[in-house]
């Protein structure tokens, strides 16, 4: 007779006894990373069985070094079948905070992760999406690094900000701030040195924000393109964090949707080519994501990433 199933998503005091593994501090560090993970992106990013890594990551769950927002029963409610998504638990940040010095609140961040709003974790999720999909073209086709966090170069002259986060004046009245989804760079073996890496930061539109507003003052997605275009001219990327050059890739949730982003692009005055746009569906579904044609800030022009 099979064991009773577990819960999905109440801990029970009953779940068998763990050891941690070296396999399991593997898989804490890898959702600290990437904040939340689903259970396909921890089976294709760490090696061993896909049962067998599911069922650690249930066991790990149980014992609190895991947590699984709540906020996805939403998904299981409209049926069929979903990929659990986890965070980190207590257990597993106060292993973070150990392992890596990490300045990491372990207090109470299994709560903050349990209860967190669907909103906020379909963002995340997105996010999350996008950069294990780098991380799996850049194993596979085996010239080309992804560089995040302490891996980014940095020019000895840059003030070395902790965080990717940063003020622009637009005008003496108007500054804005900016904080990518995430920073990342690519190295790639064919790309002279001058050239290498090529830095990036990521925004990860759901199609939430309006496009385009009359105030900047108010939220839309036209002062962000401002803001990152601000950031080159005033050479904040060169100042502060020591990349040579940069560009802003955003995913968004449809086609359409890019062409409206592209549209609200060429309202600049400079600066289209910082920016290159797909839709989430045609990233996910391209088998090369380098070779993949990205939409430029130019209507009509394509890019790939490391030309």
């Amino acid at each position: 007779m099979p064991p009773p199933r577990l819960p999905r998503f109440k801990r029970i005091s009953m779940a068998d006894p763990i050891r941690l593994t070296a396999r399991d501090h593997a898989i804490v560090r890898l959702i600290h990373q990437h904040r939340f993970l689903r259970s396909r992106h921890i089976v294709s990013l760490i090696d061993g069985s896909r049962q067998s890594l599911l069922r650690r990551l249930q066991l790990l769950y149980h014992h609190g070094f895991l947590e699984r927002p709540r906020s996805q029963l939403d998904y299981y409610h409209r049926g069929g079948s979903r990929h659990i998504v986890y965070g980190l638990g207590n257990h597993g940040a106060a292993i973070v905070k150990e392992e890596l010095g990490s300045s990491i609140s372990s207090l109470r961040l299994g709560e903050k992760n349990r209860s967190l709003g669907r909103i906020f974790l379909e963002h995340a999720l997105m996010v999350s999406d996008v950069m294990v999909a780098f991380e799996l073209a850049c194993r596979r086709i085996g010239d080309v690094r992804l560089l995040e966090g302490d891996q980014l170069p940095r020019s000895p002259n840059a003030t070395r900000a902790k965080t990717f986060k940063w003020g622009v004046n637009l005008s003496p009245n108007v500054r804005l701030g900016v904080v990518p989804d995430r920073v990342f760079a690519l190295d790639s073996e064919d790309h002279a040195p001058e050239r290498n890496p090529s830095f990036f930061f990521l925004e990860a539109d759901r199609g939430t924000m309006p496009v385009m507003r009359k105030n900047l003052n108010q939220t839309s997605f036209y002062r962000k393109l401002l803001a990152y275009d601000a950031t080159w001219v005033q050479g904040i990327h060169r100042s502060q964090f020591g990349f040579h050059r940069f560009r802003v890739l955003t995913i968004t949730r449809s086609p359409e949707r890019v062409q409206s982003l592209v549209e609200a692009c060429s309202h600049l005055k400079s600066g289209h080519g910082l920016f290159l746009f797909t839709d989430l569906a045609t990233f996910q579904k391209h088998e090369d994501v380098f070779s993949l044609p990205w939409q430029t800030g130019r209507a009509g022009q394509t890019a790939r990433l490391l030309d």
